[in-house]
């Protein structure tokens, strides 16, 4: 089932009229809805006061904390969609895997997967071993009422790629490594990882989300070739998982104008693009049938405001005529980004847009 042959009922009550739901499912919009990846974080003086002393990975299992979090970018910047805080390396650390995030590195892996008995570490994900996810979501959709709460999961081979390299990765040799020298067991690793991804996202559905995102950071690092047959399958598995829930999925990548065809083509409703192409081009390699998420530049937010509405106005103009449009960064928000910045490129796109 697409979102778009989604039934009303699925929808969180007030969420499924929202700007944000009907540019998912190619529908008529007021205007085209923003959100920003990351824009819960370090870019805003309130989300560094309440996680002063506070370990990133403590912080996401903290359902106040998420909630207040969470919140704070919506209540700034009158974003038209909150995206749930979190990590992609949450679930992991759920089943047990010895992993922590080092400030200015990022998630670092006690004992690298590189061995077939290296896999049972992956047991299943349970709600019970994430509860304080569907606590915080019962929370946030309590405080969004008609305001959809986006909920989000890494993509199979970026949670690999920390796994096999202990780390994050310039050049992922590891990883490909076991991905060409042994294909039985980077199926086998991608397939377990798939399930525990889905469980995590059916865990932020069945509590209230109203749609997912799959972020699959490094795989731009991969061939189309390469990603078609070691990597698609995988994140189709994840895709297929959810979709009966009729919420809308959304696919993003770092890097990925090569992928796009094939990221639209693994199951996403809405396949998130970069600021590398230009979105007239991103809808030409995803094909009809999808809507598109990005693409301005997030340095761009370092520029004068006439130069970031400048640049906003391209980034709209090359989506003036794709069958659905939501407004986003080609990544996340920088953490040196000026919050008034982000605020003020909301009002002009809304404005800009009103119908």
């Amino acid at each position: 089932m697409s979102a778009n042959d989604s039934p009303e009922g699925t929808q969180q009550t007030g969420t499924h009229d929202s700007a944000f739901l009907r540019a998912c499912r190619r529908e008529p919009v007021p205007h085209t809805p923003v959100w920003f990846m990351r824009q819960a974080g370090r870019s805003l003086p309130e989300y560094r006061k309440v996680r002063e002393g506070i370990p990133m990975l403590e912080s996401c299992a903290r359902p106040e904390l998420v909630t207040e979090i969470t919140l704070q970018p919506v209540r700034r910047h009158d974003v038209d969609a909150a995206i749930y805080y979190s990590d992609i390396v949450v679930p992991l650390k759920a089943i047990g895997i010895d992993l922590d995030i080092k400030p200015g590195v990022g998630p670092v892996v006690a004992n690298p997967i590189r061995s077939r008995a290296d896999l049972a570490q992956l047991r299943d994900l349970t709600p019970e071993d994430v509860s304080y996810v569907t606590e915080a979501v019962g929370l946030l959709t309590a405080e969004l009422g008609p305001k959809p709460l986006i909920g989000f999961a890494g993509a199979p081979f970026t949670l690999a790629s920390y796994l096999v390299e202990g780390g994050p990765s310039r050049n992922h040799e590891n990883t490909k490594a076991l991905m060409y020298g042994d294909p039985q067991l980077w199926a086998d690793l991608l397939d377990r990882l798939a399930d525990i991804t889905s469980a995590f996202l059916k865990v932020q559905i069945e509590a209230g989300a109203s749609a997912v995102q799959l972020f699959d950071s490094w795989v731009g690092a991969l061939a189309p070739a390469d990603y078609r047959r070691s990597v698609m399958p995988a994140s189709a598995k994840v895709f297929r998982a959810v979709a009966d829930y009729g919420v809308p999925r959304i696919h993003f990548g770092v890097g990925t104008g090569e992928l796009l065809g094939l990221l639209g083509e693994a199951g996403a409703d809405v396949v998130g693009v970069d600021w590398r192409v230009p979105l007239d081009e991103a809808a030409r390699r995803v094909g009809p049938g999808k809507a598109l998420q990005g693409n301005l530049d997030p340095a761009v937010l370092f520029a004068p405001r006439e130069a970031v509405e400048t640049k906003a106005g391209e980034v709209l103009d090359a989506a003036a005529g794709l069958e659905g449009h939501i407004f986003n960064l080609g990544h996340g928000v920088l953490p040196n980004t000026d919050p008034d910045a982000l605020t003020r490129l909301v009002e002009y796109v809304h404005t800009r847009t009103a119908r």
